[in-house]
């Protein structure tokens, strides 16, 4: 790695700034593609002749090849350059982007949302390595914290952005407008990013399987797996009981999707000095407060006031806890953050495939209120599992 980060004439090391805002860029694109769906439900079940729940399916696959693409791509690319795979994952994603927008059936969209799978699951798995790659080790932090800004922007952004676009443009409309993103973030890595031969002294890809041998890691992933898996059993059929059991106006559905977009960008803020100061009990709140949130819905879903205010302390609290798995793998595997990493992606990615179509399943065969309960259910054992990492660790901050 060494390599990379050149020297100047003063001998100061030379970081590749425009290149770690590049990344971001992608970033922004790839999360924004993978969640647009989310508020376009309903236009894109009606339009290909679906229902909603199957609609909902294209995020499941999206994260399904996600996991199998993180787990596998470093053996797959062997030595190739990184930079250059980087630049393929982003094509890849503009490619999805035309499929989806021009998809004549249903078979057609799953296999756009297929390919944004792919690039998510290669780009992410390669991330974190390549900024670490492009400044100088004193500089790291600052890099990680811009290059996550991406995923914070687009998970605030998508949802009323796509629901935006897809009043104005219709759902086609909006997923095209990912293309041309999808384009300049990959210009500007061509020209930005350095070339980045892959270190063959690093492990193996599938070495990160040696870190289910640490009971604190195997549990703790477990209570991440659930978490996700309850937060998108039900995030991803917001705009269905919005529309059906709320009875909000297309404008309404707009604001209250703003509404959870700031509110987890205010969460993204704030969560910092909570896990700073205690880190498991913030983790186990968390879910414990979402689990709450989800059972109140089902008996205040008909009331607009209460539902926007509920699902605005949903956003406050599902977009921070990111950060919180991260800071906890960080803290758990020092030695070994980028191994944890990669199985962080495949662990997050799963769970989101696995929420999604458990939700979808359970909101066209039982009900809204079933897949809540789910959902509540599923963030309640999340809860616990959290705090029983804590206790195998010895810590329950």
């Amino acid at each position: 790695m060494s390599t990379l980060i050149r020297k100047t004439s003063h001998g100061k090391a030379h970081a590749h700034w425009s290149g770690v805002f590049a990344m971001t860029l992608c970033v922004f694109a790839l999360i924004a593609s993978e969640f647009m769906p989310v508020s376009l439900l309903t236009p894109i079940a009606s339009d290909l002749n679906i229902s909603e729940g199957l609609a909902g399916q294209g995020i499941a696959i999206s994260g399904a090849l996600a996991v199998i693409t993180s787990l596998s791509i470093s053996g797959i690319t062997g030595n190739i350059n990184r930079k250059y795979v980087l630049l393929g994952m982003t094509a890849l994603m503009a490619l999805s982007g035309m499929v989806i927008a021009l998809a004549s059936s249903y078979l057609v969209y799953m296999a756009g949302r297929a390919l944004i799978g792919i690039a998510i699951g290669g780009f992410w798995s390669l991330s974190a390595a390549t900024a670490i790659r492009l400044v100088p080790a004193h500089q790291v932090p600052r890099a990680l914290a811009i290059f996550n800004g991406g995923n914070a922007l687009a998970t605030v952004v998508a949802a009323p952005l796509g629901s935006y676009l897809g009043t104005t443009l219709g759902w086609r409309g909006a997923f095209m407008c990912l293309v041309p993103v999808a384009i300049v973030a990959f210009i500007w890595q061509c020209v930005s990013l350095p070339a980045m031969e892959n270190d063959k002294s690093q492990a193996p890809r599938g070495s990160v399987f040696r870190l289910f041998s640490n009971p604190v890691v195997r549990v703790g992933l477990l209570a991440c797996g659930l978490f996700f898996m309850g937060q998108f059993a039900l995030f991803t059929y917001v705009r269905p009981f919005l529309e059906t059991v709320t009875r909000v106006s297309a404008g309404s559905l707009s604001l209250i999707l703003l509404v959870i977009g700031v509110a987890g960008f205010i969460g993204t803020l704030i969560v910092t000095p909570f896990l700073n100061a205690k880190c498991y009990l913030t983790l186990t709140a968390i879910p414990l407060l979402m689990a709450a949130i989800a059972g109140t819905l089902i008996l205040a879903g008909h009331s607009v006031g209460a539902v926007a205010l509920l699902l605005g302390f949903w956003g406050l609290l599902a977009t921070a806890a990111p950060t919180g798995w991260w800071t906890w793998i960080a803290r758990t595997l020092p030695d070994d953050a980028e191994a944890g990493g990669g199985l962080m992606v495949a662990v997050i990615q799963l769970s989101i495939a696995l929420g999604s179509t458990a939700g979808g399943m359970v909101f066209d065969n039982q009900g809204w209120q079933s897949a809540f309960a789910l959902s509540g259910a599923l963030l309640l054992s999340a809860g616990v599992l959290t705090f029983q990492t804590a206790r195998q660790n010895g810590n329950t901050n």
